[in-house]
């Protein structure tokens, strides 16, 4: 039983002990992996659209706009995209009015200037844009 009892102390002290040489591996192994870029290295152009629907309680209409900004994300100026509908949130300084919203990333103002030129884009328009009413769109660009 001695021996057990001295076993299971050793165990206890072993697990207690600083663990400091394999956290700091663990560590610089995790920033290799997921290196942190300097937020000035990162300054995208955001470009966020809200589409408001003729229909608005139509689920085709909204279906029939979400394909065609897959389409449209297809733009190789984009860098990222995303698309969304009004969250179950509840404040007084949420807007949820819209049926779709569209955000997309550019590098720069100058692709998102390409964007807006691009024929999939034209063509986007040509072909969904009798689906709304209104867009709204809050361009965004950091210092």
């Amino acid at each position: 039983m001695k021996k057990l009892s001295i076993l299971f102390l050793a165990a206890i002290a072993f697990a207690c002990s600083p663990k400091e040489e394999s956290q700091e591996a663990e560590t610089e192994a995790t920033a290799e992996a997921n290196p942190i870029t300097e937020p000035a290295d990162i300054n995208p152009f955001i470009h966020h659209v809200y589409f408001y629907l003729n229909n608005p309680e139509s689920k085709e209409d909204r279906d029939k706009l979400v394909e065609g900004l897959n389409k449209l994300a297809e733009v190789e100026t984009i860098q990222a995209h995303y698309i969304g509908f009004p969250a179950p949130t509840d404040r007084d300084v949420i807007v949820k009015d819209y049926q779709v919203s569209w955000m997309c990333f550019f590098k720069n103002l100058e692709e998102e200037e390409m964007y807006q030129k691009d024929p999939i884009h034209l063509k986007f328009i040509e072909d969904y844009g009798h689906l709304w009413s209104t867009v709204k769109v809050y361009d965004s660009l950091g210092e």
